[in-house]
């Protein structure tokens, strides 16, 4: 039986708002307890920027309350309902395994969800037996730290404990429950769940429950759910251009995993990119590259016209004019994107100011990387220190014309080159969390124990762009294999 009490001295201040609104966006229930609850890590700097006792939270009873054992005084667990298309079929989902606990209310008063992931069965659990499995639970704890430090909006891994249970997935593997931080929940599947089983009063709480929550500044002449759209547009755009600056891809951008606060949410099959190439994909179960490298703005602008869809009855009484407002707030999207990828690669080539050619220029270089395999990461690196050398394009005549080409676009702005280069330093990691070192620190701690590979990894990439030299040894390339890297959905 999971015990109800006031940790006072951990710090928790929660709110519940989520819980205000219509009961059949949530089923109230508590975590399943576990037997023998083990901190395996504790983020420190978030947990004081939530406000929270570090020293509290490694105690017996604070890491009760992080295994679903225990609950604060303020908290109502819930698992919130939400439906979504996945890999374009549309189904109902929900929190088949997580519970929000309730909102955290921090010392500067922002409010942000906390979220216990692999806390049990829920009724929307189909089937699956409510757990998690400690690999999966610290890929994304690594994951989501390393998309923080590099600038991106993502949610946050407040915790790791392992609950003293064995879980069955294609061998035994060891049961572990993640503390998850987000701005909110709130999904584009949420509003199609809402849209597909709800009222439209339904529908207009939810909205305005997300204005009030992540856009209050709607102005009152404004029409509130035209701007709720727009505003989910401009954040997606924004956030699916730092994607694609950093080569991070996704693995599974089905709706349920597309957040209304523009955060990146879901770190299952994920990987960043090494060689160059559009069509780069990871996920082993997206045979046929939906969720590819490439693809990514695409299916962004798809996901965003499903939300689009959920709002028609609060956009105008009439249809047709409903419609219209809908397809010109989406048609934006691609122009919105496009503005932040390229001022992103501008910088990341030390550009400051805006030329025709620009994107000539960037698509030139990009081009060259496909075509000789270079690595994304360390080629701009490279570029970064004025090292052409280290590039695989190095040496050929069609890099030695656009490196030339480029130096001439520098030498073209007011900007001294000492200033174009530090421009690419501030935009340009010296190292991201790369897939073979990654798994290098998972299979280190989930079969041996050893949990200093991963401490080191997150230790330098929680400054990659502090360009250091003990990061040089984590820019490296795996070895050749013949095996392509294939991830999967965390379980």
């Amino acid at each position: 039986m999971t015990e109800k009490k006031g940790i006072i001295e951990t710090g928790w201040n929660l709110d519940n708002s989520y819980a205000r609104l219509p009961k059949s966006f949530f089923t109230r229930l508590n975590p399943t307890s576990v037997p023998s609850p083990k901190l395996i890590i504790l983020n420190h700097p978030l947990a004081t920027s939530l406000g929270l006792n570090v020293q509290a939270l490694q105690s017996n009873e604070g890491i009760g309350l992080l295994a679903g054992n225990q609950i604060p005084e303020d908290a109502l667990p819930l698992a919130q309902a939400y439906a979504g298309h996945q890999f374009g079929h549309f189904t109902l989902l929900g929190d088949g395994r997580a519970m929000l606990l309730g909102e955290q209310i921090t010392p500067l008063g922002n409010r942000v969800d906390i979220h216990l992931k692999g806390s049990g069965k829920t009724p929307y659990s189909r089937g699956g037996d409510g757990r998690a499995a400690l690999g999966p639970m610290l890929r994304e704890y690594i994951i989501s730290e390393a998309m923080h430090a590099l600038g991106i909006p993502t949610t946050r891994s407040l915790a790791v404990v392992t609950t003293g249970e064995s879980i069955i997935r294609e061998t035994e593997k060891t049961g572990s429950i993640m503390t998850r931080v987000a701005a909110s929940h709130l999904r584009v599947g949420t509003f199609q769940y809402v849209s597909k089983w709800g009222t439209v009063e339904e529908l207009r709480a939810l909205a305005d429950y997300t204005l009030q929550r992540h856009f209050p500044d709607v102005d009152a002449n404004m029409n509130p759910y035209l701007f709720l759209l727009q505003e989910v547009i401009k954040g997606q755009a924004i956030l699916i251009a730092k994607w694609q600056l950093v080569g991070f891809i996704h693995g599974v951008m089905n709706t349920d995993n597309m957040t209304i606060s523009g955060e990146t949410i879901d770190y299952g099959p994920c990987a960043f990119m090494d060689a160059y190439d559009p069509s780069t994909v990871f996920s082993s179960i997206d045979i046929h590259g939906r969720y590819a490298y490439g693809n990514q703005p695409h299916i962004a602008a798809w996901n965003l016209a499903r939300f689009a869809e959920t709002l028609l009855p609060l956009l105008h009484v009439n249809q047709e004019q409903a419609v219209k407002l809908a397809e010109d707030a989406i048609a934006d999207f691609t122009e919105l994107y496009h503005c932040n990828w390229l001022a992103g690669m501008r910088a990341k080539l030390g550009i400051f100011n805006e030329e025709l050619q620009d994107e000539s220029l960037i698509e030139g270089l990009l081009s060259m990387m496909e075509k000789y395999r270079a690595d994304y990461t360390n080629t701009f690196q490279a570029l970064t220190f004025d090292k052409p050398e280290d590039t695989a394009l190095f040496g050929t005549t069609q890099f030695a014309q656009w490196h030339e080409q480029w130096q001439e676009r520098l030498g073209r702005q007011k900007e001294s080159t000492d200033a174009s280069y530090q421009l690419m330093r501030n935009y340009n990691p010296a190292l991201i969390p790369r897939n073979h070192r990654v798994e290098e620190a998972l299979e280190a701690a989930v079969k041996k124990g050893d949990y200093s590979v991963m401490d080191r990894l997150l230790d330098v990439l929680s400054s990659p762009y502090a360009h250091s030299p003990e990061q040089a040894d984590y820019s490296t390339l795996p070895s050749p294999s013949t095996r392509p890297y294939r991830t999967f959905c965390g379980t």
